[in-house]
């Protein structure tokens, strides 16, 4: 096992007193920060989440840029934000710090000292740093809780032990706040990177997301977040423009160029898959949200695809797109119904 910059080797047995001359940082926080040593160290205790409803670990399904850790933010009651150790690991890379992960394990023989896994360097996922999810607080409460997303870097461990179990069945959670949260943190975050088509892109993405999302509610809807966890995964789905109104889920497009349609198609489909395998009362809606009218050739994919259209209008509104017809000649004019036939 090579060993680390750290000074430590991923797998290494250490307690804090053997950690933090080296690392920097002290106290007994989950997050601690060194602006000496320009470091942020994490510490992660399955127990301790296990009261509050969360689990910390790999995940067992890699992307396609590799493994990735998940861990949940500190604050034990209320919401938590990003301030303190938590504003640090958002930060860590505008700031120069690396990430060291440890996994405490146990206590040194005969007295109440915890030992740690060091498990090694990581830095937050670059595109997908973070998701808001729903757990509970030290005194029961629903909350949010913010779930880092971490990916190693060099040498680093990863133990069965440590990698989260998957779902046995699939379960979805309305969240009212947590969308229009991550939007904006989002936002803030792209405030700092040089403005590229690709930031621009997905700028206008979450423009889009955030007036509809207020138009929807000014209209008396019930919108927000929907949070699904797939069976037989430890992933997430994150649909952050649900109607819990009227069951339809909205996948935001950044503009109405094939690539972006074809994304929100993918998005989609993964939730007609996943959210047909739940009980509902009634049936659940696919909508792709647009900037602007695509043209026909994509109205016409999302028809074969059983999946409506809402677009921005030219009046600054939206409008719901109710032609167009397949080039299967027994596809329904308007299907978004996730329960209707798709054409054969």
């Amino acid at each position: 096992m090579t060993t680390s910059m750290s000074g430590f080797q991923p797998g290494e047995i250490l307690t804090r007193t053997e950690i933090h001359p080296v690392l920097g940082g002290s106290g007994f926080s989950g997050i601690c920060p060194s602006r000496e040593k320009q470091n942020v160290l994490i510490f992660s205790d399955t127990k301790i989440g296990e009261r509050f409803g969360y689990h910390d670990g790999w995940l067992a399904e890699d992307d396609d840029l590799g493994p990735v850790f998940t861990y949940t933010g500190v604050g034990k009651r209320g919401d938590q934000v990003f301030k303190g150790g938590n504003a640090s690991i958002l930060e860590h890379t505008e700031k120069g710090r690396t990430l060291h992960l440890f996994i405490a394990v146990g206590k040194v023989p005969g007295t109440d000292t915890r030992t740690h896994r060091y498990i090694g360097k990581f830095k937050i996922d670059e595109w997908h740093p973070f998701e808001i999810r729903e757990a509970r607080d030290e005194s029961g409460h629903a909350r949010n809780v913010i779930v880092f997303r971490l990916r190693p870097i060099g040498p680093h461990i990863r133990l069965a032990s440590d990698t989260l179990q998957p779902a046995p069945a699939p379960q979805s959670r309305f969240n009212r706040k947590a969308g229009r949260l991550t939007r904006r943190i989002r936002r803030q975050r792209r405030q700092k990177l040089p403005q590229t088509d690709v930031t621009r892109v997905a700028e206008a993405r979450d423009d889009l997301a955030d007036t509809f999302e207020e138009s929807e509610s000014a209209a008396g809807q019930s919108i927000g977040q929907m949070e699904l966890s797939m069976r037989d995964s430890t992933s997430h789905l994150i649909f952050e423009l649900f109607n819990q109104t009227n069951n339809t889920v909205y996948e935001p497009a950044g503009s109405t160029a094939g690539e972006s349609i074809a994304q929100a198609i993918s998005q989609l489909l993964l939730a007609r898959h996943y959210l047909g395998q739940l009980s509902h009362a009634q049936p659940f809606h696919l909508m792709v949200l647009a900037p602007a009218l695509p043209r026909q050739d994509l109205r016409g994919l999302l028809s074969e695809n059983g999946i409506g259209l809402v677009y921005r209008n030219e009046s600054g509104g939206f409008s719901e797109y109710e032609g167009g017809t397949s080039v299967f000649p027994n596809a329904p004019r308007t299907s978004r119904c996730l329960e209707c036939p798709l054409p054969a």
